[in-house]
């Protein structure tokens, strides 16, 4: 289990995940006004719990790994805020995919 923070670790099958910023400008060089940016969906993984327990009692491990960039929900997670910086916590099962490093 990988730990991004000595004072916060999730449990279970939950994921920190910090959100990637929102484009700002086009690539023609074109500001982007508040208004119109949208909700970013992309997302880092800061850190993860130990898993989640079956019926038998085993424990089966989290789908992502600290480091790995995540597609999220449009909706959902629960805000934290830690260190000053603003994070979402999500359950293994609610993240919709993985980027694939090339």
């Amino acid at each position: 289990m990988a730990r991004a923070f000595k004072k916060f670790v999730p449990l279970f099958d939950r994921i920190l995940v910090e959100r990637s910023m929102p484009e700002l400008k086009t690539k023609g060089g074109i500001m982007i006004p508040e208004k119109a940016q949208g909700k970013v969906q992309e997302a880092v993984v800061v850190a993860t719990g130990s898993g989640f327990k079956d019926e038998k009692g085993d424990v089966t491990p989290v789908s992502v790994q600290v480091g790995e960039k995540v597609l999220l929900p449009e909706y959902g997670g629960t805000k934290i805020v830690l260190e000053e910086k603003e994070y979402f916590l999500f359950r293994d099962g609610d993240l919709l995919g993985k980027y694939e490093l090339q």
